[in-house]
């Protein structure tokens, strides 16, 4: 995580590998080791019952491997002509049928990248301005597709089930696929609106939402689209059901809602397959094993991170949590002042609002002594424990995690039943989980998406213990050529007739895929420090590793070194700037390097104030040497981070980063009377006071009515000093600006 208050200017190196989850921290007698590395942003595991792992990757490869000994990647299925890895958005779902492989079935969710109703791909793994990522939006749609192994274990066939999930804005997109107890295929997605103001469908309704068409902005009170397509199973009758903010139960073969579900009489089709709604980023979910309970992560907005229960998904109660209508187990302030009709009237009682079963604010810890750290936060991950070996205090335990925080906690029961009042931290210091999971021998496995790592956590005092590799090198040193003898027969393991098998990673890459031999031998032609890695893992999937370095001549600078010329950190930025990029490397082998070799990434820093940030990767920017971007929107407090990173022809890599912090603006907010409630953005005050916002940023702003104020006497709404609507948004200039909402008292209002 990068503290708000980092130095502006950062620079970096690093090798190719990406960073381990080195620092990671599980409590005593457990382990935290590596099961599969060496992946390019994985985002989801599945395990399949022979024996088999697939690993999803954001950009919309689907890798294979025989079994967790396997070093050796497959690609079962290349979905990246119809992905669109853009920001959050990409393959982030992934689940192998629970018959496999009498049913060859591999089931993905992944941002299709085409319009509603149109062809993918449209826009490719970037976002042009116009129309902009958080302007109007390059809109898409998610997509659950059923993949067919056949005799070569490969996909050759893909059959879409369901796409829809209408996204305008780069995040909240798809989440997770998953079988439940029941056999049925449930499938989530997220509301895809703003996430930097209140979102009902003002910026061009590309969806169509009601009441109007596509290209005709809502206003309140009878707005339906943004974030309250998460209520669009409340809508009049007549008018279409999104799946955006739902989770549905449907059939794995087809795609269409199941006999039993709560709407499954209605005519609409989308309304048959939803079995709970209201959310707005339920990016993982689980089942709780031996029940119906389908437990859901919630990512929320500025205040609440959410764990929401579904108490029974076959029975006919469809529950609503409540989004955008209410975070945590609150009104959600921007939705509430904005006086719309769906949420006024899920406040009256008219629709119903199920409360979260745990919710943690971004301010507060999880638990009060555990490390990790808090303000943004973004709940990630849901699992249970089920036959692991891990202590009894575990029995049943909820797992979740936060990408943000990179923590991993375990809510320990009471009677059977998770009880928040026993949270313990379980893995901390973990680089980016974007998922958790129950896998072989019961264990705790998860997806390290910064690292490029599915790590396992293990009780090594179990019935099966962990090996111990040793690794060693002969010569470990010397000129150019130089040939070395490798062996990891030293490695050792502590049960009794356990079998190991080796994996070595001879090029220092990070990817235990050069030999599976327990001695082998790797000739070295070029002057490098290289850190080989050996991975040994027993007949139960149990793992350890090690390296050894091998010093080949005097290397000298080995790594190339690249120079970000422009920008640099003096810049100052607004929404819609177009700002120019360059640099250049040098390599102590190759030279000059040419632009082939260069890659750039634009990355957002999204802050709490105060408090860490974390990252949101917004495009890659592959072989150039320059180029351009457009500023995009965020919430403030965030800024921009540009790395370049340098790969040689050796296969070493490095990086520099560049921090871009925004210009912002003092925007005011005061009310006649004085001592009334605004609404800016998703948060509620009293006048007067005021908001830093990045120039040129969008924000709603709203004037509840009616209300009391001073002295007890009530008012209602009747003018924005810049002509606006009681509900409208703002675009920031760039000197301080005071917006004054005008009321007048009214005795029977």
């Amino acid at each position: 995580m990068t503290a708000v208050a980092a130095a502006a200017l950062v620079v970096a190196a690093s090798t190719a590998a990406l960073p381990p989850t080195a620092t990671a921290a599980v409590p005593t007698g457990f382990t935290d080791t590596l099961a599969i590395g060496g992946l390019t942003s994985p985002t989801a595991v599945s395990f399949a019952p022979d024996g088999r792992v697939f690993i999803a990757e954001k950009s919309g490869l689907i890798k294979v491997f025989d079994s967790l000994a396997d070093t050796t990647a497959t690609v079962f299925a290349d979905l990246r002509p119809r992905t669109q890895d853009f920001w959050d958005r990409g393959l982030l779902g992934l689940a192998v049928d629970p018959r496999f492989p009498a049913r060859p079935f591999v089931y993905a969710v992944y941002t299709h990248d085409a319009v509603p109703g149109g062809a993918a791909p449209r826009w490719g793994d970037t976002c042009p301005t116009p129309p902009g990522p958080t302007d109007q939006g390059c809109v898409v749609t998610g997509r659950v597709s059923k993949l067919t192994m056949g005799p070569g274990g490969t996909a050759t066939a893909e059959q879409p089930l369901i796409t829809d999930w209408c996204q305008q804005y780069p995040s909240h997109s798809i989440g997770t696929v998953a079988f439940g107890p029941d056999g049925a295929l449930y499938v989530g997605g997220g509301d895809g609106a703003s996430f930097g103001f209140t979102d009902y469908g003002q910026v061009g309704n590309p969806c169509a939402d009601p009441p109007s068409p596509a290209g005709t902005n809502l206003t309140p009170p009878t707005a339906r689209g943004g974030a309250l397509r998460s209520q669009s199973i409340r809508r009049p009758a007549g008018e279409p059901v999104s799946l955006d903010g739902t989770i549905v139960r449907v059939d794995p073969d087809t795609g269409a809602g199941l006999p039993g579900n709560p709407f499954a009489g209605s005519a609409d089709a989308n309304a048959r397959r939803v079995v709970a709604y209201g959310m707005r980023n339920q990016f993982r979910f689980a089942f709780r094993p031996g029940t119906e309970e389908l437990w859901a992560g919630d990512v929320g907005w500025g205040t609440w991170e959410e764990v929401n229960r579904i108490v029974d998904v076959n029975d006919a109660t469809a529950e609503n949590f409540g989004w955008p209508c209410f975070e945590g187990a609150a009104r959600q302030g921007g939705y509430d002042d904005a006086g719309l009709n769906l949420c006024e009237s899920l406040y009256s009682g008219g629709g119903g609002q199920t409360p979260p079963y745990y919710a943690y604010n971004h301010s507060a810890k999880v638990v009060a002594t555990d490390p990790c750290p808090t303000g943004g936060s973004s709940i990630s991950g849901i699992a249970f424990e089920s036959d692991s070996n891990y202590p009894a205090a575990y029995d049943g335990a909820l797992f979740f995690a936060d990408s943000s925080r990179g923590c991993i906690w375990a809510m320990q029961t009471t009677a059977g039943q998770p009880d928040p009042a026993k949270l313990v931290p379980f893995v901390t210091g973990v680089n980016v989980p974007v998922q958790v999971t129950t896998g072989p021998g019961g264990d705790l496995f998860y997806i390290a998406l910064g690292a490029g790592q599915l790590r396992r956590v293990s009780y090594p005092d179990g019935a099966n213990r962990v090996p111990t590799a040793v690794a060693t090198a002969t010569p470990s040193s010397g000129p150019v050529p130089l040939t070395v003898q490798f062996s990891g027969t030293g490695s050792t393991d502590p049960d009794v007739g356990d079998t190991l098998t080796y994996a070595w990673d001879l090029d220092g890459d990070g990817a235990y895929d050069d030999s599976t031999s327990p001695t082998p031998a790797r000739t070295y032609t070029e002057e490098a420090l290289v850190a080989a890695g050996l991975l040994v893992t027993d007949q139960s999937g149990a793992s350890g590793a090690t390296a050894v370095t091998v010093t080949v001549g005097t290397p000298v600078l080995r790594d190339p070194v690249p120079v970000i010329d422009d920008p640099t950190a003096a810049l100052r930025w607004a929404v819609g700037d177009r700002v120019p990029f360059a640099g250049h490397a040098t390599d102590p082998q190759d030279g000059a390097m040419p632009a082939s070799a260069l890659s750039w990434r634009l990355s957002i820093q999204h802050c709490a104030t105060g408090g860490s940030c974390h990252e949101h990767v917004v495009q890659d920017f592959p072989g150039a040497a320059s180029g351009s971007f457009v500023a995009p929107d965020h919430e403030y407090p965030s800024y921009l981070e540009l790395t370049l990173t340098a790969t040689d022809s050796s296969g070493r890599a490095a990086s520099r980063k560049v921090r871009l912090d925004p210009r912002t603006v003092d925007l005011g907010f005061t009310s006649s009377p004085s001592g009334l409630r605004l609404s800016v953005g998703g948060t509620a005050s009293t006048t007067p006071f005021s908001r830093t916002v990045i120039v040129g940023s969008t924000n709603s702003i709203s004037a509840p009515s009616a209300q009391t104020g001073p002295l007890g006497l009530r008012y209602w709404y009747r003018s924005w000093s810049d002509g606006g609507a009681q509900t409208h948004n703002v675009v920031a200039p760039a000197s301080p600006t005071t917006y004054r909402a005008t009321y007048s008292w009214c005795a029977y209002c």
